[in-house]
C-alpha cells in the first residue's frame, strides 16, 4: 500500500482498518477547515462597508474580493499536486497556516492596499483548504463509505451561506470589522491541532522537482480568465482593448499549458486523467453546477429584497428553501450511494430538476408570492444536492490514488471557474436587462437611476419615486427572467453529460474493488 495514506492502518490489511472515534475527530477537523474556506467571503462580505467607511479607497472595493478569488483559483491546483508529491497532512497544514496568517494580516490593515495584499495572501491558503479536505477523506474513505459524509459536507455549505452574512453582521456591529478576519484563528488553531494530533498519514518525498513553469502558465491563464469575467462588463466593455488583451493572454497560456503539460516530468496536473471518461464528465458537471450555484445565491436574494420587500438583513435566511432541500437531497444521496453502490441516477436526475427548476424561477413576476419562489428554489436545490458530492465522490473514483490530489483541485478548479463565469455571464444580462426596461418604463430617470449598478441596495429603493420603483421592481423581474433561462439553458449541458456516465464500481464496493489501494476501473473516452 505504498500509495494509500490512512489512519493507523497496518500494511497487511487490504482495506484501512480505522478507529471510529479518531476518524470522526478528523471529520471534525475537516468540516472546522471547510466551514473557514466558505464562510470567509460572506462575513467578510457583510462587513465591507464598514471598512471602506474606516479605510477608504472605495474605488479599490472590488479588488478585495477579487485579490482572493484570484489567489485561490490559482492555488487551488497546485496545493493537489504538492499533496500527491509531498504528503497529504503536511502540505494540508501548510495551507491552513497560510490562511490563518493572511487572515491575521488582514485583520491588522491599516489601508485599502495592505488589506487587498493580505486578502490574497489569504487566498493563496483558502485554495488548499477545501482541495486537503477532498483529498483527505478520499484517502481515509472507500468511495462506497464516502457516501455518508455527503450530509456533513453540504450541511456546513448551508450553515455558511445562511449564517455567514448573520454572523458577518453581528461580528461587525458588536466587535469591529476587524474581527470578520481574526475569528479565522481561533477555529484555525482548533482544526491544526485535531488535525496534529489524530491525523496519521504517512510522509512523502517525491525524488521529481516542482513544474515551475507550468506553474506559472496555469497562474497567468486563470488569472486572466477570472479577470475577464469579473471585468467583463462593469470596469470595462466585453468589446474593449483591455479585455480582448486578457482573452488573448488567457488562452494562450492555456494552450501552452497543455502542452508543455505533455512535456513536464511531473506535471502540475497530469492531462491522462482526463481520459478517464467520467473525471472529463464530473468536471464538466462541476463547472455547470458553479454556474447556477453562484449566480442563483446572488440574484435570489436580490429579487426577493427589490421585488417581495424582504429584508436584507436576513439576506441569508431568503435561501433556506434551496439550501435545506439540497442538505436533505445531499443526504439522502449519500445514503444510497453507500447502501447501494450506485450513483449514476443522481447526476441524471439532478440535472433534469436543475434545468426544471431554473426555468421555473425565470417565470417569476411581481406578482410570485415568497411560498411560489420558495417552491421554485426548492426544485433547483433538490437538483443541486443530486451533484454537489456525488461529482467529487465519481471523479476521485475514477482515477488512482497517486492522482488523488490533482483529481481533487481540477474537480474544485472546475466549480470556482463556472462560477466565475456563472456570475459574470449571469450578471451581464441580468444588468442590461435592468437597464433597458428601466429606461423603457421610466425613461431619463430610470437611466439615471441605473447609470452606475443595476443592483440597488434598500437605502436607495426607499428614497426612489414610487413609479421608479415600481419601474425598477419589473426591471428586475425581467432581469431574473433572462439570467436564470440563461441558467437552465446551460443546465442542459449536465444533463447531456450525465447521460453519458458509465457506472464504474466503486472500490469497497465488492470483493474484486474492496481495498482502497487497488486503482479504479478507469473508463477511457
Amino acid at each position: 500500500m505504498a500509495d494509500t495514506e490512512t489512519v493507523e492502518a497496518k500494511p497487511d490489511q487490504q482495506k484501512p482498518v480505522k478507529e471510529p472515534k479518531s476518524v470522526r475527530v478528523v471529520m471534525l477537523a475537516l468540516m472546522i477547515t471547510m466551514m473557514l474556506a466558505m464562510l470567509d467571503n460572506m462575513i467578510v462580505g457583510t462587513a465591507m462597508p464598514t471598512i471602506v467607511g474606516e479605510l477608504g479607497g472605495l474605488e479599490h472595493l472590488s479588488w478585495v474580493v477579487t485579490a482572493y478569488t484570484l489567489a485561490t483559483a490559482a492555488a487551488t491546483p497546485i496545493w493537489g499536486k504538492l499533496g500527491d508529491m509531498y504528503g497529504r497532512k503536511a502540505t494540508f497544514m501548510t495551507s491552513i497556516v497560510l490562511f490563518l496568517v493572511g487572515s491575521a494580516l488582514s485583520g491588522m490593515a491599516q489601508d485599502m492596499g495592505q488589506l487587498i495584499g493580505f486578502r490574497a495572501v489569504q487566498g493563496l491558503g483558502a485554495g488548499g483548504l477545501m482541495v486537503g479536505v477532498m483529498a483527505i477523506i478520499g484517502d481515509l474513505v472507500p468511495p462506497r463509505e464516502r457516501g455518508r459524509y455527503q450530509g456533513m459536507m453540504a450541511g456546513v455549505m448551508a450553515i455558511a451561506m445562511i449564517g455567514g452574512p448573520l454572523i458577518g453582521g453581528t461580528i461587525t456591529d458588536n466587535w469591529g470589522w476587524r474581527w470578520a478576519f481574526y475569528i479565522n484563528l481561533p477555529l484555525g488553531v482548533v482544526a491544526l491541532g485535531l488535525i496534529s494530533a489524530v491525523l496519521h498519514l504517512p510522509k512523502k518525498r517525491s525524488k521529481a522537482g516542482i513544474d515551475y513553469l507550468g506553474v506559472v502558465l496555469l497562474t497567468v491563464g486563470i488569472t486572466s480568465i477570472v479577470l475577464v469575467t469579473t471585468w467583463g462588463g462593469s470596469q470595462y466593455a466585453w468589446t474593449s482593448a483591455r479585455i480582448m488583451e486578457l482573452i488573448v493572454l488567457g488562452v494562450a497560456a492555456l494552450v501552452g499549458f497543455v502542452f508543455w503539460q505533455t512535456k513536464a516530468a511531473e506535471p502540475v496536473v497530469p492531462l491522462h486523467i482526463f481520459r478517464s471518461r467520467n473525471f472529463t464528465l464530473m468536471s464538466i458537471i462541476g463547472f455547470i453546477t458553479g454556474f447556477v450555484m453562484f449566480g442563483a445565491t446572488l440574484y435570489l436574494p436580490l429579487y426577493q429584497q427589490s421585488v417581495q420587500g424582504a429584508s436584507a438583513t436576513n439576506s441569508g435566511l431568503l435561501l433556506l428553501p434551496m439550501l435545506g432541500a439540497m442538505l436533505v437531497t445531499s443526504m439522502v444521496a449519500g445514503r444510497v450511494t453507500t447502501n447501494t453502490g450506485k450513483y449514476k441516477v443522481f447526476p441524471v436526475v439532478g440535472s433534469a430538476l436543475m434545468i426544471v427548476g431554473l426555468y421555473l424561477l425565470s417565470t417569476m413576476d411581481t406578482g410570485t408570492s415568497r411560498f411560489t419562489s420558495g417552491v421554485f428554489m426548492a426544485v433547483v436545490g433538490l437538483g443541486m444536492g443530486c451533484l454537489m458530492q456525488v461529482t467529487m465522490l465519481v471523479a476521485q473514483n475514477s482515477v488512482e490514488m497517486k492522482d488523488m490530489g490533482v483529481a481533487s483541485s481540477s474537480t474544485t478548479l472546475f466549480r470556482t471557474l463556472g462560477s466565475s463565469f456563472g456570475v459574470a455571464i449571469m450578471g451581464a444580462l441580468f444588468n442590461n436587462r435592468v437597464q433597458d426596461v428601466m429606461a423603457e418604463r421610466a425613461g431619463a430617470l430610470g437611466s439615471k437611476i441605473t447609470e452606475k449598478s443595476a443592483q440597488l441596495d434598500a437605502k436607495s429603493l426607499e428614497k426612489m419615486p414610487a413609479m421608479a420603483r415600481e419601474a425598477y421592481q419589473h426591471a428586475v423581474s425581467s432581469g431574473i427572467h433572462s439570467a436564470f433561462l440563461l441558467g437552465s439553458v446551460v443546465a442542459v449541458v449536465a444533463l447531456v453529460a450525465a447521460v453519458f456516465v458509465k457506472e464504474v464500481a466503486l472500490r469497497g464496493a465488492g470483493p474484486d474493488t474492496e481495498g482502497s489501494a487497488q486503482p479504479p476501473a478507469v473508463e477511457a473516452i
